[in-house]
């Protein structure tokens, strides 16, 4: 399926605004009530829209600092890769988790309270993952730019 200009201004306003009410959306992009939703579960249906969540804000809830963790493995074999990966899946405190091409081979970015919390995250999780030949920390100072939009 092809992205029409109203598939698009659908998902630029849901992108920002995801509790908005199928006759406001539809009101905001000048469609009838009836077709907006049609379009918004084709959207749905097509995995356009992969689902909706309420983002929070990580100072409010105790975790203000971000750290990356770049982490090189010993290995670019099939079972390090697989096993590094299904060891980082079960760690509650990753937000993501990237397989790189560059200097590391995975990025990921964990939201923590502070040092110490970090430290019992890299002690109890992170030090134990398998197929681990370096792993470097980096703490964010500011974060300057952060969206969940997509430009479309």
């Amino acid at each position: 399926m092809q992205l029409d200009t109203t598939d698009r201004r659908i998902l630029k306003v849901l992108q920002t605004e995801g509790r908005i009410s199928n006759a406001d959306l539809a009101e905001r992009i000048s469609l009838s009530p009836s077709a907006c939703h049609r379009r918004v579960q084709r959207l749905e249906h097509d995995g356009y829209i992969s689902g909706y969540v309420a983002l929070l804000d990580a100072r409010k809830i105790g975790r203000p600092a971000t750290v990356f963790v770049e982490i090189t493995l010993s290995s670019q074999s099939d079972e390090v890769l697989d096993a590094f990966e299904k060891g980082v899946a079960k760690i509650p405190d990753v937000l993501e988790c990237h397989l790189m091409a560059g200097n590391a081979d995975y990025l990921i970015k964990l939201m923590v309270e502070d040092t110490e919390d970090f430290a019992r995250i890299h002690r109890r999780y992170l030090a134990r993952l398998p197929g681990i030949a370096q792993m470097h920390s980096s703490f964010a100072l500011r974060t300057v730019v952060k969206t969940t939009a997509l430009d479309l």
